[in-house]
Parts: structure tokens; C-alpha cells; sequence
């Protein structure tokens, strides 16, 4: 009779064993962005977001530029030419430290660089993407607007030819690093459909004032973008892109990194949860031996980790060539909402310690208030797997 294999010991922090699937350059990504986060992130970030500002933002960017962090999964120009996966745990192990983090990241190499590497000109890729891959020069991305966020192809701005340059008028809003930009993607409505156009902000016309007295995402850099008549050169314009497939395709990038990155701030209020059930004591004993508080961990748990094997199989998916949009809607309305639910979780089993920075679960639940709606809100995510399941079009 053959024996049976013996078992590996039960890991809380991996109760899947889904750390079996990865090999030694991913874990050696994520151990890299974890440690760098645990060390310039964690010990400030907390007084960063009472504060509602990012100093050092431009130093932090450089930082995650010799990380490799930045167009992480974008090849060439200086990019490091990562996998999905590694590019998705870096999402995680920054959004366990702070939304605002992955936020800085994503808007930098899943929407600015990679709106100009998929459809910019060589001249455009060689202008940017390097200084953009080392965090010499910050993007930001231009899409939404004051009065049409889910509704793009409503978009008001608008560039208009004058001889051989371009004129471009219109207002941006919720422009994560704006203010700090060095360059960014705007996209407009023209005589020829919506275009994509990279603009330098130090541009006559150009201005990007802060966004101020928000409660979310406050350790970040959110701005508005005003465009008075900015003339630009001919070849301003992303020549690859015409039509709104262009920015929702950059938008389906940047998503994918936010189906990890929920799991980061779930995972951090999940751990808060347990290292708190452990140690405080009500009624003679940890608050952790009652069987309440065991069940809101072990629900935590199981959603925690089916959220971070659904990433890790999306993508799997991408780096096969796979992966569809309707895969990725799927991926953020599940985990933003389970992320949600795992932090007002938390916050119950800390009590009245939950509200305090002192802990980092009520700053990762108001961060994910944002994370909920940028990138396609809840509705339209259900909207999109709606059309796909029944095939009709319920969006107009």
C-alpha cells in the first residue's frame, strides 16, 4: 500500500497554498515592492492622509522608477518588461500600504505610458517613456470631466486644427497626479472622433489645480485639468488611437490593476483584524476565542483569497493574450466590493479602535470608496457582464 503524501502545514497567511503557483522572480517582485513600501510608505502614510497631501511625491516616484514599477508590464524604452502577475503583486503589496500609492502607479504606467506605447509615435515613445519608466518625468490621464464620467463619448473638450497645430480647449476632472504632471494624455473630441493627445503642461493655456477637501484617497495628488486654447504641434496627436476604444482599452489595463490591488487593502485590514482578535481581551479572554468574532475572520478569509486566486487567474489570462474586458469588469466588481465589505468587517472586530489612524482600516475603506466608482462604477461593470451574458445592450 503506497503511503500518502504528507501534507504541507496549513498557512494562515495563504490558506490556498496559492503561493505554489508562483515562481521564484514573481515572490522575489512582490518581497521587493512589500519591503519598499514597508519602509517609505507605512511609517508615514498614516499622517500623510490626516494631512490630505503626498510631499515627496517626486522623489517617491523616482523610487519606484529604480524599482522598476513604473510601466512595469510594458517592454522597451526603459521599462522592465514584467508578467501580469508580477505587475498585479506589485498592485497589491502598494494598495496594502496606501490606495493613493497604487494609484500613483497605475495612472503613470497603465494609463499615461501606456496610452503612448500602444498608440504614440516613435518620436512620442522615445520623448517620454524613458523619463516617464525612471519617474524623472510623472503622467497623468485625462478622460473624465466635470459633468460626463461614465458617459466618455459625451466628452465636451474639444481640439479643433488651426493651420498645422492643434488648439485644444476643455476640462478635466479626478485627475490622479495632475498638479505634479509632466505630461498629460488628453483626449478630445474632433472633426475626426475622439483623439488622444500628449501634452507637455508647461504648455500656455495649461493649468492643474489641486483638488482639496476630499475624504478619500486624501495621501495622493487629485486635480483638475484646464485646457484654455493650448496649441500644439501637428504630432501632438497619438496616431494609433482614433475613436473611444482607444482610452477604455487603456482604462481595461489600468482596471486589471485594481482587481489585485483591492486585495492589497483587504489583506491589510484583514491582518489588522486577526493581530487585534489575538491580543485584545474582553470577558476574561482574546476577543479572538469567541465564535462571532471567528466567523467574521474565517468569512474574511475565504473572500480574501478567492479575490487573490481570481486575480492571479486573470492574470494568467493576460499574459497568455486572453484576457477580455468583460474577464476584467468581472474581476473589479468583485473584489473592490468583497475588499469593501472585509474593511467594515475589520473595523467591527477593532470596535472603536477602527475609526483610529492609529490602525490602517478605516483609512483603506474610505480609499476604496474611490476605488468603487474610478475606472467604471459599479453599475457599469454590471452593465458590461449584463450585455455579455444576455446580449443586449442595456446602456442606452
Amino acid at each position: 500500500m503506497t503511503a500518502s503524501p504528507k501534507l504541507p502545514p496549513f498557512d494562515p497567511a495563504d490558506p490556498l497554498g496559492i503561493d505554489e503557483l508562483l515562481d521564484a522572480e514573481d515572490l522575489a517582485v512582490r518581497d521587493t515592492v512589500r519591503r519598499w513600501a514597508a519602509r517609505r510608505v507605512l511609517p508615514e502614510v498614516a499622517d500623510w492622509y490626516e494631512k490630505g497631501e503626498l510631499p515627496g511625491i517626486r522623489e517617491l516616484a523616482r523610487e519606484l522608477g529604480k524599482l522598476g514599477a513604473l510601466g512595469m508590464s510594458l517592454s522597451g524604452y526603459g521599462c522592465a518588461g514584467a508578467s501580469a502577475v508580477q505587475y498585479g503583486l506589485a498592485c497589491l503589496e502598494l494598495e496594502a500600504a496606501d490606495s493613493g500609492i497604487r494609484s500613483l502607479v497605475s495612472v503613470q504606467g497603465s494609463l499615461a505610458m501606456y496610452a503612448i506605447h500602444r498608440f504614440g509615435s516613435e518620436e512620442q515613445k522615445q520623448t517620454w517613456l524613458p523619463r516617464m519608466a525612471s519617474g524623472e518625468a510623472i503622467g497623468c490621464f485625462g478622460l473624465t470631466e466635470p459633468d460626463h464620467g461614465s458617459d466618455p463619448g459625451s466628452m465636451r473638450t474639444y481640439a479643433k486644427r488651426d493651420g498645422g497645430d492643434w488648439v485644444l480647449s476643455g476640462r478635466k476632472m479626478w485627475i490622479t497626479n495632475g498638479s505634479v504632471a509632466s505630461v498629460a494624455v488628453v483626449w478630445a473630441q474632433t472633426e475626426e472622433g475622439i483623439r488622444g493627445f500628449v501634452v507637455p503642461t508647461d504648455r500656455p493655456g495649461f493649468a492643474a489645480p489641486e483638488i482639496r477637501h476630499k475624504w478619500s484617497l486624501r495621501a495622493s495628488v487629485t486635480s483638475e485639468l484646464i485646457m484654455d486654447d493650448v496649441r500644439l504641434p501637428a504630432d501632438a496627436v497619438l496616431p494609433g488611437a482614433v475613436g473611444l476604444k482607444g482610452p477604455l482599452s487603456c482604462l481595461s489595463h489600468a482596471r486589471y490593476g485594481i482587481v489585485w490591488g483591492a486585495m492589497g487593502a483587504a489583506r491589510a485590514c484583514f491582518e489588522a483584524a486577526v493581530d487585534y482578535a489575538r491580543t485584545r481581551e474582553q470577558f476574561g479572554k482574546p476577543i479572538g476565542g469567541f465564535q462571532l468574532t471567528q466567523a467574521k475572520l474565517a468569512d474574511m478569509a475565504v473572500e480574501l483569497h478567492k479575490g487573490i486566486l481570481l486575480a492571479h487567474h486573470l492574470g494568467r489570462r493576460m499574459d497568455a493574450g486572453r484576457l477580455r474586458p468583460e474577464q476584467v469588469s468581472f474581476g473589479k466588481l468583485n473584489n473592490v466590493r468583497e475588499a469593501m465589505e472585509i474593511c467594515r468587517t475589520a473595523r467591527t472586530i477593532l470596535g472603536a479602535n477602527g475609526i483610529s489612524l492609529e490602525y490602517p482600516v478605516m483609512r483603506h475603506a474610505t480609499n476604496l470608496e474611490s476605488v468603487l466608482t474610478y475606472e467604471g462604477t459599479v453599475e457599469m461593470h454590471q452593465l458590461v457582464l449584463g450585455k455579455a451574458l444576455t446580449g443586449l445592450d442595456a446602456f442606452r
